[in-house]
């Protein structure tokens, strides 16, 4: 397993996230900029730290074919229930696809590390401090029912967001103070305080809503009433809870612009939803789905040993991830007495074993996170260099003092599951927190309460990782148990943090900023619905995630970055997983992608297209009726 399926929520809010900071709605619902005094004008683009690479007037792309033809359909997997098409609320499941309905100020470049390039806005023009930001729009950009989209729009959508949007967004845009309209389709933004370098980019990314649209309908609340956008694609079809369909459309206003152009070439994408992935696997052999990627490492070893692998009518195939491998682990919520004690936290840690779950359960497909910054630059190793001492001096005494000897790293075994050194020192860490076995083998503390642990999941994929390290964890006295739960509750439970312990990932940017305060940040922690699961309050941290956000270079980003690195490390607020930096995927042979890939995206809803010589030829084959489309 390379990564958990993310809930649904999370799905939207980090695919937004990246979105709307350069890297969600995952979200819907997760770039920074350069700027001088010489260099304060009118731009096609935003970039951080650097030129960018595509100049004002570029015809398309690298990684995209700008001839592909239109046509045809793609079937995939959505999120595994949903009961809204809002992906920007905290309330609901969102259905996934959602980002497909709307257009934004300004689109990523997936072969950059953090530019963006105008689509509503034909220009960015960022003040020489930086304190504000004008974006001058494109007069034919137009919502899908014709209507014009101007200054009023940008200025609404920006204000439902901050006031209404899930808490990931309205962190994102606590510091902008002002939005005005300086004409029909010019906006400008105002700022406040010293955390402003990742604003010009994280409002280019924002969804642009309809303000005629949410006048009449209630933004805060979910709906299954498909939502007026301005995006490539309409929601032609649903049921909820079970598909959402998407047909493109041949008016969409911004089909010809440059970072359009060999995008978006599907005429229809459906999402399908799954409650196992068990289900998915059996839909993608069987051509009910089309694509699939596949984070479970079992059945990516075993499960397509089916005849339409053998002989290439379905593709199974690695591609590439150059992104942040992230953070992905089981994240212990603080917010429960029973985990405030780091020597408690630490001990969980010693009591997973890695190296057995990867040998017998994984196929050795992974290797073990050790990182919140993991498959980068940014992640801690070794001692602290002279730069991350100066950062981390003024706080001894503040964080633990393992922070400035070697970087933590989890404990290694011999893959052979008798992992009895490590779970000696687990033990002798309860012991050192109070924590004392009873005749009964439970651990109790001085008031004689036992410590009971409740790993909470949604997916059956996970049980058979989580079962042998309950067990581990029961031999050092850990009243351990599991519960799997439907993803609806699972939601629920997670917006208002009911939980002990749960597997969740973090998917990070290539350069981090301010969305670092909705993961770790104390304002986070106290907010329903904020990715801040472990509950994490800490002075030191808030002030490490500012250093990040108003690094001047990449050199003092990653100096700051390497420091919130030791200093969660040190504190023990997870027990890590594992990583691999590539997709796993399985689809049809009726689809073709670009020669050059994006870096920084698979690229398949939107650079891919259907291929009707490949479809032919797949049709011609003998498929079996179980297979057939």
């Amino acid at each position: 397993m390379a990564r958990p399926m993310p809930t649904t929520r999370t799905r939207v809010a980090a695919g937004f996230l990246r979105g709307l900071m350069g890297a969600v709605v995952a979200c819907a619902l997760g770039a920074m900029l350069a700027f001088s005094n010489a260099r304060a004008e009118p731009r096609h683009g935003l970039s951080v730290f650097g030129e960018l690479k595509y100049p004002a007037g570029f015809a398309h792309f690298a990684y995209v074919n700008a001839n592909a033809p239109k046509g045809g359909k793609l079937v995939t997997n959505g999120p595994p229930t949903y009961d809204t098409f809002n992906a920007f609320i905290i309330k609901g499941d969102a259905a996934g696809g959602t980002d497909l309905l709307f257009d934004s100020l300004m689109v990523r470049a997936q072969d950059e590390p953090d530019a963006m390039y105008g689509l509503i806005a034909e220009t960015a023009d960022v003040a020489a401090d930086g304190m504000s930001v004008t974006f001058r729009l494109r007069r034919e950009a137009k919502f899908s029912d014709a209507s014009p989209m101007t200054a009023a729009d940008v200025i609404n959508s920006f204000t439902l967001l901050k006031e209404k949007g899930a808490p990931a967004i309205a962190l994102a845009l606590r510091e902008v103070t002002k939005a005005e309209a300086l004409d029909d389709y010019s906006v400008k933004y105002t700022f406040q305080g010293a955390l402003v370098r990742d604003l010009p980019v994280i409002l280019a990314g924002l969804p642009v809503l309809s303000k005629a649209y949410y006048d009449k309908k209630p933004f805060g609340e979910t709906s299954l009433e498909p939502p007026l956008g301005s995006g490539p694609y309409l929601i032609s079809g649903f049921k909820a809870g079970t598909f959402v369909t998407y047909k493109r459309r041949e008016d969409y206003w911004a089909k010809d612009l440059p970072v359009n152009r060999g995008r978006y070439n599907f005429d229809e994408i459906r999402f399908d939803s799954f409650r196992d992935r068990t289900a998915e696997l059996e839909a993608i052999k069987s051509g009910a789905l089309d694509f699939r990627e596949e984070f479970t490492s079992v059945s990516w070893a075993t499960g397509y040993n089916v005849p339409a692998i053998a002989d290439g009518r379905l593709i199974r195939d690695t591609l590439p991830d150059e992104n942040p491998s992230g953070a992905q682990g089981f994240f212990l919520n603080t917010r429960r007495d029973k985990f405030k004690d780091v020597r408690v936290r630490k001990a969980l840690d010693q009591a997973f074993d890695f190296e057995w779950s990867n040998k017998k359960l994984f196929y050795g497909l992974y290797t073990r996170t050790q990182s919140f910054f993991e498959n980068s630059d940014m992640k801690a190793t070794g001692k602290p260099s002279p730069q991350e001492l100066a950062l981390l001096e003024p706080y001894k005494g503040k964080v633990p003092d393992a922070v400035f000897g070697e970087v933590y790293t989890s404990p290694v075994t011999d893959g052979s599951g008798n992992n009895r050194d490590n779970l000696k020192r687990a033990f002798e860490l309860l012991k050192s927190a109070g924590w004392s076995l009873s005749p009964d083998r439970l651990a109790h503390d001085a008031k004689g309460a036992t410590l009971d642990v409740e790993f909470l999941f949604f997916e059956d994929a996970f049980e058979r990782i989580i079962q042998p390290y309950i067990e581990n964890l029961r031999k050092i006295g850990v009243n351990a148990t599991a519960r799997r739960v439907d993803p609806a509750q699972y939601e629920r439970r997670m917006k208002s943090f009911d939980f002990d312990v749960t597997v969740q990932r973090y998917a990070l940017r290539l350069t981090p900023g301010i969305e670092l305060k909705g993961y770790w940040g104390s304002q986070a922690a106290a907010m329903d619905g904020s990715q801040n699961l472990s509950g994490i309050s800490d002075p030191v941290i808030d002030a490490l995630i500012d250093k990040v956000t108003v690094a001047k270079s990449r050199e003092d980003l990653v100096t700051a970055t390497r420091a919130i690195d030791r200093v969660l490390r040190a504190s023990h607020y997870w027990v890590p997983h594992w990583y691999k930096p590539s997709h796993n995927v399985a689809y049809w042979n009726r689809y073709a992608r670009p020669a050059t890939s994006a870096k920084y995206d698979p690229g398949v809803l939107d650079t891919w297209w259907y291929d009707k010589a490949k479809a032919d030829a797949l049709a011609a084959k003998s498929v079996p009726d179980g297979e057939k489309k």
